[in-house]
């Protein structure tokens, strides 16, 4: 999964390197042509958007580069981490949930993929099949049991 999150943002880095190299400096120029630059909106909303647009590329090198560095064979064996698939039981609901931890890219809650850097990620981070966790979520605190954990390299040995 983490290569298709690798190609998305590659992707969306062209796209803002191409506006910041070629559309942004036309409009800049175009909006200048209209004089007063003091009260020139076209001006000022091209600048900012020039900010804007660095800024974004500077967050994507750096989530890259953080992506890149995720070292499967560092992912801890029996403990949750990234990759881990958990069930989990909710006594007072009477209900099971099983979630697979993502990058904050990957992350769909709906379809079971929460981010490790989520309130119930970050509460699953390390903890063994067994463990009893508490989250506080918006919607208040919640208790789980982990029931059953199948970690990255369970899955590759599968």
């Amino acid at each position: 999964m983490t290569q298709d999150v690798k190609d998305r943002l590659r992707a969306e880095l062209e796209e803002l390197e191409t506006e910041l190299r070629v559309h942004l400096p036309r409009e800049i120029k175009r909006a200048k042509e209209f004089g007063d630059l003091r009260e020139n909106a076209e001006y000022h909303a091209a600048l900012a958007r020039q900010q804007f647009v660095q800024a974004r590329i500077r967050d994507l090198r750096q989530r890259l580069s953080e992506i890149s560095s995720i070292d499967p064979t560092k992912v801890p064996h029996g403990k949750a981490a990234y990759g881990s698939t958990v069930l989990l039981y909710d006594d007072e609901r009477d209900e099971e949930v099983t979630y697979r931890l993502v990058t904050p890219e990957e992350s769909d809650p709906a379809k079971g993929l929460i981010s490790t850097t989520s309130p119930i990620g970050r509460s699953l981070m390390g903890r063994e099949e067994g463990d009893e966790i508490k989250v506080t979520t918006p919607g208040g605190a919640r208790k789980f049991e982990i029931r059953r954990l199948t970690t990255l390299h369970d899955q590759q040995e599968s």
